[in-house]
C-alpha cells in the first residue's frame, strides 16, 4: 500500500502485520501497551483513535509512517 487515505488504510497495515508477527489481538494489545478495544478499533479504522497512541503501535510493530508533501 502506497498511499494512506483513510484511518482503514492504517487498520490494514496494522491488522496484517499482527497476523504477520503470529499474534493474536490480545497478545498484539499486551506488547504495544494498550487495551483490546484500543486495538480492535485500531484495525477497524476508528478515525478519533488518540494519535499518539497510534503512533505508539506502529513504532512497536516496526511500522515506519512517512509524509511527503504532493506536488
Amino acid at each position: 500500500m502506497d498511499r494512506i487515505e483513510k484511518s482503514i488504510d492504517i487498520g490494514t497495515i496494522v491488522r496484517t502485520q499482527r497476523k504477520n508477527l503470529g499474534l493474536t489481538q490480545v497478545e498484539a494489545a499486551g506488547l504495544c501497551g494498550v487495551g483490546v478495544r484500543f486495538w480492535s478499533e485500531l484495525e477497524n479504522g476508528k478515525e478519533t483513535l488518540h494519535l499518539g497512541k497510534v503512533l505508539s503501535v506502529l513504532l512497536r510493530l516496526g511500522i515506519d509512517l512517512k509524509a511527503k508533501v504532493r506536488l
